[in-house]
């Protein structure tokens, strides 16, 4: 497989990058092809603005973004990272968990280069949830937090970490057409996280990218198939119980 990491975090020597090693290492030895964008290394431009789009009169930023879509006009760094996404089977985020979602700076990634065009598009016939752009890819999330375990649980002070990705995995990822594979998660990385620790955790990672082509992904719904024209979740299909984001996974 053809396989691109998006890595955020600023410390060359962290426990981020020590696993970001592990990940190529371990694809690249089970016979993958890995690329790496390093958004700290790269000096990432974090902010989505109208120098992205070259010259334009469109004074509507989505419009614009469209446009320069069109025109093929778009910043050349936005350009080499929808390549890389396209080229790609299988797509991993990595990042630590900063005030519950991703860095700035990963954040800034998305907002570039999921453009109008390429990540969404205005009308209401655009393929979303399931179908769009990147349909047929795959993509995991791997994330260390400060919490532990517990922390992140479906009773913990956190709230559950699968709620707590899912606008990323689900409003992002699933969006653009992709297919989830649950996500590795690396708790109580600020607090007793020695050599131990690092073992197992490197271990767990290990062990998820061995299995790469047997993990089933998140069953998340497609709009296509599940949803009626107001975008609403068609009656009978909810699980019993089931309330917010849960609605939304078969």
């Amino acid at each position: 497989m053809q396989i691109h990491i998006v890595y955020a975090h600023p410390h060359a020597a962290s426990l981020n990058a020590s696993l970001r090693d592990e990940s190529v290492t371990t694809l690249e030895g089970l016979g993958h092809t890995v690329t790496v964008s390093d958004l700290y290394a790269m000096k990432w431009k974090a902010v989505a603005d109208f120098d992205d789009f070259g010259p334009t009169e469109n004074e509507h930023f989505m419009a614009a973004a469209g446009e320069a879509w069109d025109k093929g006009a778009l910043a050349a760094d936005i350009r080499a990272e929808q390549e890389k996404l396209l080229a790609a089977d299988l797509v991993i985020l990595q990042f630590p968990l900063w005030w519950y979602t991703v860095p700035a700076i990963l954040k800034g990634w998305i907002d570039r280069v999921f453009t109008n065009g390429f990540g969404y598009g205005t009308s209401r016939d655009w393929p979303r949830f399931g179908d769009g752009v990147l349909a047929g890819k795959r993509a995991m999330v791997v994330v260390t937090t400060g919490a532990a375990e517990s922390h992140l649980s479906d009773r913990g002070v956190n709230g559950s970490i699968d709620d707590l990705l899912f606008p990323l995995q689900h409003g992002v990822l699933f969006y653009t057409g992709m297919q989830v594979l649950p996500p590795v998660v690396i708790p109580g990385a600020v607090h007793r996280f020695g050599d131990a620790e690092y073992a197992e955790a490197a271990k767990h990672l290990r062990t998820r990218l061995e299995t790469l082509a047997e993990t089933e992904p998140v069953a998340y719904r497609k709009q296509a198939d599940d949803y009626d024209d107001a975008k609403r979740l068609k009656p009978g299909l909810e699980p019993a119980g089931a309330t917010g984001f849960a609605l939304h996974i078969a």
